[in-house]
């Protein structure tokens, strides 16, 4: 284990850490057929892990976002007026 010290000086490296470090492994020696391969069942053991929501969470969360969004814009309509009246009045 290192010990912790006050000094700022950096500690050697072993000579295990020396060796150059290997290239490639597992997925390197594949051609791309292969890695693309690798690559869709990834993608598809990743899509299993995800928790889908039910057609009542799906509508619920869409009549959500639809809503706020015409608030939003409602918000922005009102404010673009108000500056349009007020840029009519400064320089009208």
């Amino acid at each position: 284990m290192t010990e912790i010290t006050d000094s700022i000086e950096v500690p050697e490296p072993d000579a295990s850490q020396d060796k150059k470090a290997r290239r490639g492994g597992k997925r390197g020696k594949k051609g791309p057929l292969a890695r693309l391969g690798l690559f869709y069942r990834q993608i598809v053991a990743e899509l299993r892990k995800v928790v889908w929501p039910s057609r009542n969470d799906l509508t619920t969360y869409t009549s959500v976002v639809i809503v706020f969004v015409v608030v939003v814009i409602g918000l922005v309509s009102v404010i673009d007026f108000g500056f349009a009246k007020l840029v009519s009045y400064v320089f009208g």
